[in-house]
């Protein structure tokens, strides 16, 4: 019956995708006929050709560079075009006006102009770069928050220089993501986006899925080196992005170099020291980046490999046994393929083993109830692009994903709960083997002319995925003191055993169309609307997904209003789709030593809105989380330095996976429910101000005002990324994500002293929330209503950039070093990150674990 079901929905999905390519068929040619009537002489085009000039005066065309024109002015569309083996580009079939077009390229000035065309002109506008320095480099970035008009979404961008200058201890990407105002990075480390955790988001690597398969967490990693821009949606506006009913990230890579350079970054490695004696390697992080033309003007190639050693000490816990190991290794190979100017083929393959020790531990949780984490995985893609004659432009993105991953507890011995912590071994082994496949084609017609000016992009996403493995437990003691384990007295208070082979598998299929418009209707208006029709194996059958946003200018430019509206639909998690096959739990609950009354066996089942333990009906969930979120915004350039953004975003989530465990009023059987009847809420206001006093420094500042609210048992945070020991009956209520205020400062400062550059980062906010628990871990009170201190974190960075040229030797030309320091808490705020929750420990309501300045120096070369 299932095969029957799953066949159905494609079958309906197939249907729908063939009806939205017929109206797009007939929907291009009411356009072309439009277009075709007008005469030839009414159309201009652009040509030219991207050059560089060396060291002793000789020109050369450089290939594959990416060249692109955005107008008619002011800037509401955009295309773009690849340079040829001649470094040649070309725009036909322009209507008349005025275009601003640009390109970039590491290691030059970026380079833009203006260009008006007139009807029937074939102009000629060559693109000569200049070789810039690493400063000037980054001094250019700050440009890019300069107010875009052609623009409807609320986006926040991490730049490929701000990666490189910004004091981040890890090359992670959650890191680099918690820049971001409405990215909250929370104690246990996991990313929350408008609320939600990043199980609920989506991580988009060139347009395609690149998250753990079975959790949805942002668990591959990416290395810096090969990251052209990171961008945070605030509400996505575009249908061509699903899968989320969070927030949405995506990245750009950059295209491998073309000419041959390296660099070297952190090669030297940090030791530490205790009492004044050496005691060993503290971390060791190379990363070596190298790259250039295979074949010129046809094939390029770049190579990134990171190798990364660390030995983090957590505050609370006594040396040697208050440390975390990490062992990982990262290659991340890109080639690019130039068949023609109109023709351009990226591959990459991204492998990313892992080995963590103890990730979980703090104050209250030893080194010995911790667990290990171990990751193995490679994913690859492809990206296919190639415009037509026409002006049509065909993309297509494939990509394969092997992602294995497994934790370990430290040993068999019982897990023992108490007021002060846990003791014992972790009670939880996972494995997991894991594959995902997606095929993206999409097609965007050039702009047509009616109305104003229409840019129309259309495409189907397929994805699959599926995993197999198993989750193995022991058994759990809940204490009312901290006994040693297993001892014969009055502190047990409740003992949990698992029974079931826990062996685990789950797939899912999904076909998504969408089409979208971008419509320009006068220089100071734009408006986007489209939709995402998606059929899945598991959740919903069918879901449509509108979305619109407009940006409209009062001002001649200097004033840009936003607002949009949209649906979105999440993935349904395999975690999900597998829960009844997850071992049962067996509570016993004691007195005095002895059981009270019998013990009671908890069934895993999926109990969709509206079905009861008696009547659960099919294991397979029929629903998928959606979430309606709206926002709106203006930005202002003040003057011509001072820009100032004022927005507000609503965003509501309803079909949630929660977990809820129902004891029996009568009998021994009771259920671990899964249902989908969880909701969450969260509203944001934020004003942010862009300040640039000269062309050597780039500030923003930024305040956010939040609320979060939310189911408090979330399938992710029960299970994600280990299984929640003691699970609680489900409330609803302050979200564990909730920071009412923040404000986040920072930016790069060039000095007028000896070369120096400053990158500091100010970080203030609100304290995170905890729970009161009694001794079986219940509620005391309201959920949450309890917070940790007022966070506060300085963190900067100094760094110079020194060009190297060795008399006599000309291949020393244009190496550079940068060396630099930086320090996380400069400080030394006493952030902690621990708090004692349980109501009968003498130590109630204490905090521990306070984090303390960590100073360290960076160190690369290239060229």
């Amino acid at each position: 019956m299932r095969y029957c079901r799953n066949t159905a929905k494609f079958t309906a999905s197939l249907l729908h995708g063939r009806l939205l390519l017929a109206l797009a068929i007939f929907a291009i040619p009411g356009f072309a006929q439009r277009t075709s009537a007008d005469p030839q002489a009414l159309t201009a085009s652009l040509a030219g050709r991207v050059t560089v000039t060396t060291g002793e005066g000789a020109t050369n065309n450089l290939a594959g560079i990416t060249v692109k024109l955005m107008g008619p002015a002011p800037a509401s569309s955009s295309s773009s075009a690849v340079t040829d083996a001649d470094g040649r580009y070309e725009f036909t079939h322009l209507a008349p006006g005025s275009y601003t077009t640009e390109t970039s390229l590491e290691g030059f000035k970026p380079w833009t102009a203006t260009v008006t065309l007139t009807p029937g002109r074939a102009a000629v506008l060559d693109a000569p770069l200049q070789i810039s320095t690493i400063s000037e480099q980054v001094e250019v970035q700050g440009e890019a928050t300069d107010i875009a008009t052609q623009s409807v979404s609320a986006t926040s961008t991490v730049s490929e220089k701000q990666l490189e200058a910004l004091p981040l201890r890890t090359n992670e990407l959650s890191e680099a993501l918690s820049l971001s105002p409405s990215v909250i990075r929370t104690q246990e480390g996991k990313l929350n986006f408008n609320g939600q955790t990043e199980s609920q988001g989506m991580l988009l690597v060139d347009s395609a899925e690149n998250v753990d398969p079975v959790a949805g967490s942002f668990a591959i990693p990416i290395p810096p080196g090969v990251i052209q821009s990171i961008q945070v949606f605030n509400t996505p506006d575009s249908s061509e992005f699903g899968g989320f009913s969070g927030g949405l990230t995506r990245i750009e890579l950059k295209a491998p170099p073309p000419a041959w350079r390296y660099k070297i970054y952190d090669f030297v490695p940090a030791f530490r020291a205790k009492n004044g004696d050496l005691v060993g390697l503290a971390n060791m992080t190379p990363r070596f980046e190298f790259g250039g033309p295979l074949v010129q003007n046809k094939y390029s190639f770049s190579e990134n490999l990171t190798y990364e050693f660390r030995r983090d000490p957590v505050r609370g816990l006594s040396w040697p046994f208050n440390e975390t190991y990490k062992r990982s290794f990262n290659s991340f190979t890109e080639l690019q393929v130039t068949f023609s100017p109109r023709h351009v083929m990226n591959i990459n393959i991204n492998f990313f083993p892992q080995n963590l020790q103890f990730i979980n531990i703090n104050t209250l949780v030893p080194q010995s109830a911790s667990v290990d984490y171990r990751r193995r995985g490679v994913s690859a893609g492809v990206s296919d692009s190639y415009q037509l004659v026409s002006g049509v432009i065909l993309n297509t993105v494939v990509r394969y994903t092997r992602f294995d991953s497994s934790t370990y507890a430290q040993g068999p011995a019982d897990m023992e709960i108490t007021p002060e912590g846990w003791r014992g071994n972790f009670f939880n082994n996972w494995a997991r083997k894991a594959n995902q496949a997606e095929i993206l084609p999409t097609a965007q017609l050039p702009t047509k002319s009616w109305y104003g000016h229409h840019d129309l992009k259309f495409g189907i996403d397929i994805l699959y995925r599926t995993y197999g493995g198993d989750s193995v437990s022991h058994p759990i003691q809940v204490r009312a003191e901290g006994t040693s384990l297993n001892a014969v007295d009055g502190s047990l208070t409740e003992q949990i055993n698992f029974q079931g082979a826990g062996l685990l598998k789950a797939t899912s299929e999904e076909i998504s169309e969408f089409a979208e418009d971008r419509w320009t209707l006068t220089s100071s208006l734009s408006v986007n609307f489209g939709g995402r029709l998606t059929s899945q194996t598991i959740g919903r059958s069918l879901a449509f997904a509108p979305r619109g946003g407009l940006a409209y200018s009062p001002r001649n430019g200097k004033t840009v209003i936003r607002a949009g509206a949209g649906v979105l639909y999440g993935h349904v998690p395999l975690l999900a789709a597998g829960f009844a096959e997850n071992q049962e739990r067996v509570i016993t609950m004691y007195s005095s030593g002895l059981p009270v009354g019998p013990a009671i066996t908890l069934q895993n089942l999926y109990l969709p809105a509206g079905a009861t333990p008696g009547s659960p009906g099919s294991q397979d969930p029929s629903s998928t989380p959606r979430t309606f979120t709206w926002n709106v915004e203006a930005e202002s350039a003040v003057r011509r330095n001072l820009s100032a953004r004022v927005g507000y975003l609503d965003s509501h989530t309803r079909d949630l996976f929660i977990v809820d465990p129902m004891l029996p009023t009568s009998g021994t059987v009771g259920v671990l429910a899964l249902t989908n009847t969880g909701t969450s809420q969260y509203r944001q206001a934020e004003f942010t101000v862009h300040y640039q006093p000269s062309e050597r420094a780039d500030l923003n500042i930024t305040y956010v005002w939040s609320r979060a609210r939310g189911d408090l048992n979330a399938l992710s945070d029960t299970f994600v990324p280990v299984e929640a020991p003691v699970i609680r009956p489900n409330a609803y209520g302050i979200a564990s994500s909730d920071i009412p205020h923040r404000v986040l400062a920072g930016g790069i400062v060039h000095l007028p002293w000896w070369k120096l550059s400053v990158a500091p980062i100010a970080d203030v906010h609100s304290g995170f929330p905890y729970s009161r628990l009694d001794v079986l871990q219940n509620y005391v009170g309201t959920p949450n209503s309890s917070r940790f201190p007022t966070y506060f974190s300085l963190d900067a960075k100094i760094y110079r950039d020194i060009t190297l040229h060795i008399p006599f030797l000309d291949s020393s030309k244009g190496r550079k070093i940068r060396l630099g320091v930086f320090s996380l808490n400069a400080t030394n705020h006493q952030n902690p990150h621990d708090v004692f929750y349980t109501v009968t420990s003498p130590l109630f309501g204490q905090f521990a674990g306070f984090q303390r300045r960590f100073t360290g120096i960076t160190l690369g070369v290239g060229e």
